[in-house]
């Protein structure tokens, strides 16, 4: 629970005003996640994050989930609640609203240059959810080299991601990482 005298507030504000430069989704706004869980409210620690990160990839469904499962865990119901509306609302609205507006400038040229311009901004913001993630779940030499192992093998193989997920499990399980 959250030492804050208002954990509501504080979820709706925090989530609210990252729904908005979540570009991509949420998985976009890992470190930013990160930063406000963990280093700005002290709602979690690295290694909570990370947990809720592995059962937010893991479980079936958005990749929201992470929201809520923080939202949870600084208040109850109330707080995956407030923080999973607010996450989606303001983002729904502008994209909805966004839409329309494109839906008008349909001949120009400009929708498709801004368009363009957002696909590194996406791959970078992910990229540096991996790094925190990885920053924060890696505690030993071993642990670094399976995620660079997994990450190359997720580059350069078609295996399916579970796969590499159940075998960090089984390691973590029998203590080698």
């Amino acid at each position: 629970m959250s030492p804050e005298p208002n954990p509501i507030a504080a979820l709706l504000w925090t989530f609210g005003l990252m729904s908005l430069f979540a570009v991509g989704g949420a998985n976009s706004a890992i470190p930013e996640m990160h930063r406000a869980a963990v280093d700005v409210h002290h709602w979690l620690t690295d290694k909570q994050f990370a947990d809720v990160f592995a059962i937010s990839q893991l479980s079936p469904g958005p990749n929201v989930l992470i929201v809520t499962l923080i939202g949870y865990s600084v208040a109850g119901v109330a707080g995956a609640l407030a923080a999973t509306v607010a996450m989606c609302g303001p983002t729904a609205l502008l994209a909805y609203y966004v839409s329309r507006f494109l839906d008008r400038s349909r001949g120009a040229r400009w929708p498709a240059i801004i368009q363009a311009a957002l696909v590194p901004l996406s791959i970078g913001l992910m990229a540096a959810s991996g790094l925190i993630v990885a920053q924060t779940s890696d505690q030993s030499w071993i642990a670094v080299l399976i995620t660079i192992v997994a990450a190359a093998l997720a580059f350069a193989t078609r295996i399916n991601p579970l796969w590499m997920l159940l075998a960090g499990g089984l390691l973590g399980f029998a203590g080698v990482i």
